[in-house]
């Protein structure tokens, strides 16, 4: 469990890394787009750190003086809040998604997804959305702005992919999570059968699932086990995987293993047939979420460099 956490952590500062630089600077491209010399900004006409009035004014609110920003009697204090509220939930919810693909891996969540991720995962959207709402407002005063800037152009990608992830995520909880439900295997576990990877991982000891593990091509159910409470083997090992290579590192012998109730056979997933759709149509939307996450990083690094 502690592994686990670190790894989380590790994610979720690599994402922040990539997605929030810390400087961002005045460009020549921002002077050919807005029509304005370097002067206007610097009281080096060729540009540098000391600034003008005008350029003083850009640094509060990112954007010209002469636009309006409904939000400026706020004040950069509550601005502030409002950003790093924005930036944590993004760091959770990117980091979230990776650990899910690179630690626990999709199959995880194949079997239906989990409650208490899906509560997570609503009420970032909910904070993200409202969060990165205010501060569009604060900085964009008008289309011409959002269409025709650098930072307006970057702005409008990073919604669209953000309202693409949001979209997914609502047919993948409310559409394709009910269908894995009900295709789900009996949680009081199964009769001696014959299960694949994806299935066995569903198996996981939460929410009232029995917890099973393989070894050697076998499945035992090891749900009664008091070091196996809540599906976490002493905080290390997860139930609903395969755990040939670890019980040689184990401090008990196989024996200890062999006690347990033996419930099935894991087996290959061609052996099985092809995979359902609606699990199919999980692996789709996970891996498109994936992908999104890369998208919005990179154009957040572009917009922030």
């Amino acid at each position: 469990m502690r592994k686990d956490l670190i790894q989380l952590v590790a994610l979720s500062v690599l994402a922040f890394s990539i997605a929030f630089p810390p400087c961002t600077f005045g460009t020549e491209e921002y002077a050919e787009q807005t029509g304005k010399s370097c002067e206007e900004c610097h009281a080096d006409p060729a540009g540098g750190r000391e600034l003008t009035s005008e350029g003083a004014k850009f640094r509060e609110h990112l954007q010209p003086s002469t636009v309006f920003i409904p939000f400026a009697k706020l004040g950069r204090a509550v601005r502030g809040i409002v950003l790093y509220l924005h930036l944590l939930t993004a760091i959770f919810w990117f980091g979230t998604i990776l650990y899910v693909h690179f630690i626990l891996k999709p199959a995880y969540a194949a079997g239906g997804l989990p409650k208490a991720e899906v509560r997570i995962g609503l009420t970032g959207i909910a904070v993200m959305a409202v969060t990165g709402a205010i501060l569009t407002f604060m900085r964009i005063s008008s289309w011409d702005m959002l269409l025709h800037t650098r930072f307006g152009v970057l702005l409008l990608i990073k919604i669209c992919l953000f309202g693409i992830m949001v979209i997914l995520a609502l047919i993948a909880v409310f559409v394709v999570g009910p269908k894995l439900k009900k295709r789900e295997l009996p949680i009081s576990g199964p009769k001696k059968q014959t299960l694949t990877m994806d299935e066995l991982a569903r198996f996981d000891g939460r929410e009232g699932r029995r917890a099973f593990i393989a070894y050697e091509g076998h499945i035992y159910d090891v749900s009664d086990s008091k070091p196996w409470k809540g599906g976490i083997h002493f905080g290390k090992h997860r139930a609903g995987l395969d755990l040939s290579a670890f019980l040689e590192q184990a401090p008990h012998d196989r024996q200890k293993l062999f006690s347990l109730p033996r419930v099935g056979r894991l087996i290959d997933s061609t052996e099985r047939g092809p995979t359902p759709a609606p699990r199919m149509a999980f692996y789709i939307l996970a891996y498109i979420n994936l992908i999104l996450v890369f998208l919005i990083t990179f154009v957040v690094s572009l917009w922030r460099w």
